[in-house]
């Protein structure tokens, strides 16, 4: 196993318990080369994001953020845009018309702003969880007031109970589901997000644009969730932690401990470490 990069999910795998960074897995990163790429590849926003990057002291690491529908460079502290793909505002519309019947909360992305539709316990939850506030709340009444027409969004977060949240869901993926990506990340989650992206493209885009001497194949990814598939079968070595959805352990190279009892650390230790990199 030659490995020369990391790419690791955030939310159920890199994080313990208590949703932030443990000691050792601080401890165990802070032990790779200082040049040694650490990438962390997330449906977050790139806020969500930064804060832990400054926490493993690689704050000027590139990003891949929304599942890869955008990839974020820092040279010299700038940031870089390497790829951006968002929903359309004509998509956007269309999801937020089929949740009008519900009581579920969306919110939507782009770029580093997020916009919710209610003050609720959901937004007060994903507050607690990304440790970030929203831009504003209160969607706007038609897209084109809110940013330009054009732009669109990076990602469509819908957030409620489990039942309604089934029944959007379903209707979503018979009307969208040719031109969207729709991730249930629990059963009171779908998070959305263009069909033409993924982590695993994130990352191509990423060693093309930033480091094109590491191929796929001397990275190593780790996640959970239904969105890491792609990103785990893509590269060298595609590790789940211990809690993954048994789909993603199905297709992992290696299955490590449960994300909140430091299996992303513990392999780094034992398996990447160890050689000495």
């Amino acid at each position: 196993m030659n490995i020369k990069a990391i790419c690791t999910d955030i939310d159920g795998t890199l994080l313990n318990a208590d949703r932030v960074l443990s000691k050792q897995t601080l401890a165990t990163f802070k032990q790779l080369p200082k040049d040694f790429p650490v990438i962390l590849t997330s449906s977050r926003m790139p806020s969500a994001m930064m804060h832990l990057q400054a926490d493993l002291g690689i704050l000027h690491s590139p990003l891949i953020c929304y599942n890869g529908g955008l990839v974020l460079d820092f040279p010299q502290g700038q940031d870089t845009i390497l790829s951006d793909t968002r929903i359309s505002p004509l998509l956007t519309s269309e999801i937020i018309q089929a949740a009008a019947s519900t009581n579920v909360h969306i919110s939507l992305y782009a770029e580093d702003e997020w916009i919710a539709t209610a003050d609720d316990v959901w937004l007060a939850r994903e507050i607690n969880n990304t440790k970030v506030k929203p831009t504003a709340i209160g969607l706007p009444e038609t897209l084109s007031s809110w940013r330009s027409a054009t732009t669109g969004t990076h990602k469509v977060m819908c957030m409620g109970g489990a039942m309604e949240i089934d029944w959007l869901y379903q209707t979503l993926e018979n009307r969208l589901g040719n031109a969207l990506h729709l991730y249930r990340s629990k059963d009171t989650y779908i998070e959305i997000a263009p069909k033409a992206i993924s982590k695993a493209s994130g990352i191509e885009i990423l060693l093309k644009e930033k480091y094109p001497h590491i191929h796929m194949q001397e990275v190593a990814a780790f996640g959970d969730n239904y969105n890491d598939i792609d990103m785990l079968q893509a590269v060298g070595i595609g590790v789940a932690v211990g809690n993954a959805r048994e789909e993603v352990k199905a297709v992992a190279n290696e299955v490590t401990s449960a994300g909140k009892e430091d299996g992303v650390a513990l392999f780094i230790k034992n398996f990447i470490l160890s050689q000495q990199i």
